[in-house]
């Protein structure tokens, strides 16, 4: 299932705690999805929300940075990196120390915004996916049903919009659906599970109960990803969009 919370809006100064900010944000930090919401008239808010957010170490659509850190009792800091970096590597040193790390190697595996450079010494950074939605948009003079890498267009109202807004956050929360098949009983899509991507048959059958996943031990599918259909697979095997899976022993 989907939990959904409606939370108070963003002002001004949020993130230090004016107009119960510490209280939402605290809520949009541990969501697997945001939705950020405005009309067709104050799209302007999105800027302002999007900073609040940022204040309070919420990196929206964003990846953590690809940086190793080794910490060490002594030895002092070693920094290696492959890529050209913004910084020198006694900066980088100096910037690692105010957060703590004397001793240690730090490995930078990427090429780093010094933003991003001082989010990846930072323990307080969360990395939320966020969808930005335009509601009204019938209300324009010429209206499109919009939707791309930057925000969807909908109208509530008028239904413009939803189904694509739905296919998004089911994109976003990286949804699969795979389908039981009961013995005896032909491959069919009447039984669904919604899985995550990355999880395995071995997480569909703790799904249906504890006791259940110990006593099976492997599993037939079918679909596009078996080699042939009705193919003997371990628990182990990852779960695909489409997925009919029957578990045998």
């Amino acid at each position: 299932y989907i939990q959904i919370l409606d939370i108070p809006g963003l002002i001004a100064k949020a993130s230090e705690g004016k107009g119960k900010g510490r209280e939402v944000l605290s809520v949009a930090r541990g969501a697997d999805l945001l939705l950020i919401m405005t009309d067709v008239k104050r799209v302007g808010a999105f800027a302002n929300m999007v900073s609040e957010l940022t204040a309070a170490g919420i990196r929206l659509n964003q990846t953590p940075p690809n940086v190793q850190i080794e910490k060490k009792i002594s030895g002092g800091l070693e920094v290696h990196t492959n890529f050209l970096q913004v910084m020198d590597k006694e900066s980088i040193k100096k910037i690692a120390r105010e957060y703590g790390i004397k001793n240690g190697v730090v490995t930078l595996k990427e090429k780093l915004t010094i933003d991003r450079l001082f989010d990846s010494f930072s323990s307080n950074r969360v990395y939320v996916p966020a969808i930005f939605v335009i509601n009204k948009i019938d209300e324009l003079p010429s209206y499109k049903n919009m939707i791309d890498g930057d925000f969807v267009g909908i109208s509530a109202d008028r239904q413009i919009g939803i189904k694509d807004l739905i296919n998004r956050i089911w994109t976003e929360l990286k949804f699969v659906t795979v389908y039981l098949v009961k013995p005896l009983e032909e491959p069919g899509f009447d039984n669904p599970i919604i899985m995550k991507e990355g999880e395995t048959l071995r997480d569909v059958a703790l799904k249906i109960g504890s006791e259940f996943a110990e006593t099976k031990k492997l599993v037939r599918i079918w679909g596009n990803n078996a080699v042939f259909q009705g193919q003997e697979v371990s628990k182990d095997t990852k779960v695909i969009e489409g997925m009919q899976i029957r578990f045998i022993a």
